[in-house]
């Protein structure tokens, strides 16, 4: 583990481990609370880490080198209450905003999540927290599905023959997210063939599929601390380009800032996610 220095703080960040009885991995989403089947059949290890402050040098990390960069733009929807003015004011200028900063063709956003932390609260329906697992939202499988889920069938296959990638624009929302930020892991740092392990992620809506992450030693954090929400960040978590310069992925969680002010207002944030099509 690398040393502390002035930019950065230990923190402590929960890695995969396999469950004990070698069966698949899984996580349960929105299940039934009288369920007695367990939300997950594995247990997250506990690791502290040095993780960097790039405020200052944000401009060093780059979405297809690092797999997420940072940029200043407002938004101009800002209530972030209502479901429906989200989705009529807020997705269009997102997918236009991912347009311009990726390059891409083509933007489809297909959901949201707004969180609004609740100390000691668990996710319910509605009031989803920040998630403090490292992870990876989805895998080569599911990706390639979220194509086929969200696009018609006369289009998929086509589209599935260019590059694309699956790509979430995160920002603060009401106030600086000092409380619980996130923090990504770049790409360069990690191992591609053998830090990833694809979770089961069941909802009775459907079976998906999203990738935990093993401890890895070479693996370097950075977050941007104290992110307006003027400031967000593109996190990159799937790219079908083939070349082996380019980034794949960027795990990422939420974790615990011991040098955030004493009295820093619970994390809200929005993350957006969209299928980003190239030409």
């Amino acid at each position: 583990m690398p040393s502390a220095t002035l930019d950065t703080v230990s923190g402590t960040l929960f890695y995969f481990s396999p469950p004990k009885d070698g069966s698949e991995p899984y996580n349960r989403v929105n299940a039934d609370p009288t369920s007695t089947i367990p939300l997950a059949n594995w247990t997250p290890e506990k690791y502290t880490v040095q993780i960097e402050n790039v405020r200052g040098k944000e401009d060093s990390f780059l979405l297809d080198g690092a797999g997420f960069q940072y940029y200043k733009h407002p938004a101009r929807h800002t209530s972030f209450t209502d479901e429906d003015e989200i989705k009529a004011e807020y997705y269009p200028e997102s997918a236009e905003l991912i347009k311009q900063l990726t390059g891409a063709s083509r933007v489809v956003l297909f959901d949201h999540t707004i969180r609004r932390r609740i100390s000691g609260q668990a996710d319910i329906t509605g009031k989803r927290q920040p998630v403090k697992e490292v992870h990876v939202d989805q895998t080569t499988l599911s990706a390639i599905e979220r194509v086929h889920l969200h696009l018609p069938p006369s289009e998929a296959p086509e589209l599935l023959e260019r590059r694309f990638q699956i790509i979430n624009l995160w920002r603060p929302i009401s106030h600086p997210a000092f409380d619980l930020p996130l923090t990504l892991c770049d790409y360069r740092t990690v191992d591609k063939e053998n830090d990833l392990v694809p979770v089961a992620r069941i909802s009775p809506q459907r079976r998906g599929q999203t990738y935990r992450v093993k401890y890895n030693p070479e693996h370097r954090w950075k977050y941007l601390k104290g992110m307006t929400p003027e400031e967000l960040v593109l996190i990159k978590c799937f790219d079908s380009a083939e070349d082996s310069g380019v980034s794949i992925f960027t795990p990422h969680t939420a974790f615990v800032d011991p040098s955030a002010p004493d009295d820093t207002l619970p994390r809200e944030s929005i993350e957006i996610r969209a299928l980003v099509f190239h030409d």
